[in-house]
């Protein structure tokens, strides 16, 4: 089991919905996805290793760590399958979870998620790599070095997902991003390809599309959610 306890903001009844936020933020990132989603199913918005009220713990700082995460998560509250809506880090840890305890994921929505890191612009890539180096420098002096190090390490050393790897995704999955994300467009798209009958929306918006286009998003994940029930 974990070392930690992750915290947890949860609301409503009926079908588990997990809501898995980007890197450097916390569940309240999805405010609006709580407030709409929790009418009709039970909403669980968790705070990852490290992030928001959760501890950092001693385990590895790693997307694969945050699966195993989730899934210990989803044991101690005896939860048996969820639907699960990553965002940007998130994504990459439903899909890493997904890959690995499939039968305990119903409905997959990857938002802003990738593979590698090439998968990001290079405009946004660059300062990552170089913000990485300097607090790799300044981490064995400084404490907010090393959180720094260890967020960003996330983008640089994670998740590194073959696109082939992802034929063996059963669950039905939603592709979803902004027209002006931070992630390729064409990345987004080979996601999408390389999942069995994933579907692929594109909205209005940049990465960060559930907080400022959260209607239209809500609308996008309220459509896929409910299809085939």
């Amino acid at each position: 089991m974990s070392d930690i306890q992750l915290y947890s903001i949860e609301r409503g009844t009926g079908e588990p919905l997990i809501l898995l936020h980007g890197n450097g933020e916390e569940s309240r990132y999805f405010a609006r996805q709580i407030r709409h989603f929790a009418k009709t199913r039970k909403v669980i918005a968790i705070d990852t290793r490290g992030h928001g009220q959760s501890p950092r713990g001693n385990a590895p700082f790693t997307i694969r760590q945050f699966a195993e995460d989730l899934h210990d998560f989803m044991e101690e509250k005896g939860i048996e399958r969820a639907d699960i809506l990553g965002f940007s880090d998130g994504g990459n840890t439903a899909l890493v979870f997904a890959l690995q305890y499939p039968q305990k994921v119903r409905k997959l929505i990857l938002n802003g998620a990738n593979l590698y890191p090439s998968g990001m612009k290079t405009l946004i890539v660059l300062p990552i790599w170089a913000g990485y180096g300097a607090a790799s420098l300044l981490a064995p002096v400084s404490q907010k070095a090393k959180k720094q190090k260890e967020l960003l390490g996330l983008m640089v050393k994670d998740p590194y997902i073959r696109p082939e790897d992802l034929r063996r995704i059963s669950s039905k999955t939603l592709v979803l991003v902004g027209k002006n994300d931070m992630i390729r467009h064409r990345h987004s798209l080979l996601i999408a390809k390389s999942i069995p009958g994933a579907k692929f929306v594109c909205i209005r918006g940049d990465h960060f599309i559930a907080a400022k286009n959260p209607e239209t998003f809500n609308r996008a994940v309220e459509r896929f959610l409910s299809d085939g029930k």
